[in-house]
Parts: structure tokens; sequence; C-alpha cells
């Protein structure tokens, strides 16, 4: 089913990608943070993104299955409330204290946000033509990495100005400093609570899928569905390992504030995105476009593994003349990692869905499912840190996910049948 596009769609689903991505890139934040309040090891604190993203994993089902009897415009809707009651959750564990509270507040939003993603990620590629849904995705990307931008540092700016370092703080200054998240996440609800009526009220079209002839499983016969999949789980992995440990790995190093470094990733990916915008598929194909980010990727992990970890050269090259603050190589690498993910996502949904005709919706929702890459993928990073007693050696084994994306846009999205 194909729509024809239009704005005022566009603005709302606009509007909702910026809570994808304030809400999602906030966790770059809390791991530094919440691993000071809640006294947690480096693979402690990464169970933050395994809270939130797992929740793609237990819930997708169960929210397609919601949509189902709600219909797409509702379920928006109704996953803006859910991300609401996760966000008041905040407060009551901000006066905890008790790391238990905060994830179960993650899993909440991350409940929310399935059910969101779920419901709008099709609307992007069915609201106009299939030849230039990856256009349409890198604009909601530049949205929803703009707002992971400024979240990490609308982050710094509430919870740790004049501050400082976050380490070495007595028992009352970290009862304090965990309270200060009461106010925004408490605005953050309200707010989310607020957009729930608007969307619900909203002129947003409901889609309309015609029914399968076929049983549940038939969706599994399209191999560039299922590949897509294993290419996304892959790549939402070392997304996330790009933006949620860029914080954690500087602060190893000495860096100060380092809440504010998943900054530095969206803004590379948002040049990325740009770059999507204006050259594909004109003057880039999808496929290249992926293949070339999997390269990219491939070549800034080893700048990461093998670049130094006390010379800024790179970044005082990079932005030395403007006053941000400067990285070592090896960190900014991690950074310079958005430039090499942005495109996957945008190219790998249009290659999936092709010609999948009445199974679209079974096939969105196996994509998003594929987000728990999200929650699997670091944890393993972390072990991997632990076994090797290096966080940048650790990122090397990253080459692995961009090596499935890579055989995904070489291969993968071409095949027809199993077995040919």
């Amino acid at each position: 089913m194909h729509k024809k596009s239009s704005l005022i769609p566009m603005i709302i689903i606009g509007i909702l990608f910026f809570i994808f991505g304030f809400v999602t890139w906030l966790n770059g934040s809390l791991i530094p943070f919440l691993k000071v309040i809640c006294s947690l090891s480096d693979v402690e604190a990464l169970f933050v993104t395994f809270a939130f993203y797992i929740a793609y994993t237990v819930m997708a089902l169960p929210m397609a299955y919601l949509l189902d009897k709600t219909g797409y415009k509702n379920g928006m809707s109704l996953g803006l409330g859910t991300m609401s009651v996760g966000s008041l959750l905040f407060i009551p564990a901000a006066l905890n204290g008790e790391f238990i509270y905060f994830l179960v507040a993650l899993f909440t939003l991350g409940s929310g946000l399935t059910l969101l993603q779920t419901a709008s990620n099709p609307y992007i590629v069915l609201i106009g033509p299939i030849e230039s849904a990856a256009m349409r995705i890198s604009i909601m990307g530049l949205i929803n990495k703009s707002a992971g931008v400024l979240a990490p540092i609308i982050f710094t700016v509430l919870i740790l100005s004049g501050i400082g370092s976050i380490e070495n703080l007595s028992i009352f200054e970290i009862e304090a400093l965990a309270q200060k998240l009461i106010l925004p996440y408490g605005t953050m609800a309200i707010v989310l609570f607020l957009l729930a009526f608007f969307v619900k009220f909203s002129a947003l079209e409901e889609l309309e899928f015609t029914q399968d002839e076929y049983d549940d499983s038939s969706v599994f016969s399209f191999p560039r569905i299922v590949l897509g999949a294993v290419a996304l789980f892959f790549y939402v992995g070392i997304e996330v390992i790009a933006g949620d440990t860029i914080g954690l790995y500087a602060q190893s190093l000495g860096v100060i504030n380092v809440t504010v470094l998943t900054s530095y990733t969206m803004v590379f990916m948002v040049i990325s995105y740009l770059v999507g915008v204006f050259f594909i598929p004109k003057y880039l194909s999808q496929e290249k476009a992926l293949s070339g980010s999997a390269i990219l990727g491939i070549v800034f992990l080893i700048g990461v593994t093998f670049s130094s970890t006390t010379d800024n050269t790179i970044s005082e090259f990079l932005w030395g003349w403007s006053g941000i603050q400067t990285l070592p190589n090896s960190v900014t690498f991690v950074a310079l990692l958005g430039l090499a993910n942005a495109l996957v996502w945008p190219t790998i949904w249009p290659l999936a869905l092709a010609d999948l005709g009445k199974h679209t919706a079974k096939g969105s929702a196996l994509l998003i499912m594929s987000i728990a890459g999200g929650a699997l993928l670091p944890l393993a990073f972390g072990k991997l840190s632990l076994l090797s007693g290096s966080m940048q050696e650790a990122y090397l084994y990253g080459i692995i996910c961009y090596g499935v994306i890579l055989l995904y846009a070489l291969k993968g999205h071409k095949v027809t049948g199993w077995g040919r």
C-alpha cells in the first residue's frame, strides 16, 4: 500500500523521530552518570542499554498484536503514553538510588518506543514511492540524530552544571546529584503525555494493509527481509556501541565532561545523513551507500584500536579552531563511527522491504525486533573489554558487525529464495 506523500504526516512523524532520538541518546549520558550514582562496574553500567533495547525484542510481537487491534495512529498515541509512564518512573528511581529502579524505568521507556517505532517506520516507507524511501528515512534520521546531539548537551547543562568531575563524590553529593534527575524526567513525562493527545487527535491518516493470504511464518520465505533483520541486528549493536560507550571509554582515559560526548558521534551522523538526503539515489545508489558505510566503519574501528590515547591532533584538526573540547585520537575515531553508521538504517529498510507486498507489515515488525542488537552487543562488548583488559582493543570486534552489513549490501539483499 502506497500513500501519496503529504507534508502534514511528514511533520508529525518528524516530531516522533525527534522524540526517538532524544530519549534514545540520553542513554549515552546516563551510563557514566549511573555508574557513579549506583557504584557500578563498566559491564554493569552497560545494562542501561540492555534494559532499554531488550524491550524491542520482548515487546515487539505484543505491540504488533496491539497495533492490529488499535490501528497505527492510536498505537503511536499509546506508545507516547507508555513512554510518559517510563519517564515518571525515573522519579522514584532517583529518590531511591537503586539501579534496578532505573532499569525498570528504562525498560518501560523502551516498550513505549517499540510501539511507537513499529507504527511510525512503515509510514516513512509507504507514504511515498519505495524508490525514494531512503531519502525520506534520511530526513527522519537527520531529525532523530539532531535530537541525539541536543540530548547529552541538555543533560549535562541541567544535571552537571557547576559540578565538573563526577568522580570521588561524597554520599550526600551523590544523593543530591541523583535527585537532579527528577525535574528533567518529570518535565519529559508531561511533554510526552501532551504529545500522546496531539497525535490521537491529529490529521494523521490510518495505514491500511491488505490481509495476508498466507500464515504468519510466510514472511520468512523472503531471504531479503530475514537477512536484512540480521544485518540490522548487528548495525544497531555497533551504532549503540559507538554512541553509548564513548563516554565510558573517554572516562577510562581521564577525559572530562564525558556525559556530553555522545553528541560528538551524533554530529557526525547528522553530516552523513545530509549526504543521504542530497546524494541518494541521484548520485549514489542505496547499495553503494550501504557498502561504503560498512567499509568506512571497518577503517574507523582500526583507527580506534591502533591510534593514540593521549595525542589530540585529529580532533584539533577537525574542530580545534571552534573552542570545542578536543579528544584523544582513539576517542575521536569512536565519534567518527557516526559517519559510517548513519546511512545503514535508511538503506537497509527499503532494500529489505522491496516487493514484500502483503507481507510488508510483518516484515516491518521483524526489522523492529532486530533492534535487540542494541541490547545484546554492547553487553558483549563490555564483557570482551573486561576479558581483554582493554576497552580500546574490544572495539576491534565491531568489524564483525560491519562485515555482516557489507555482505548484505553486496549479496544478501539480492537473494530471492533460500538455496539460490
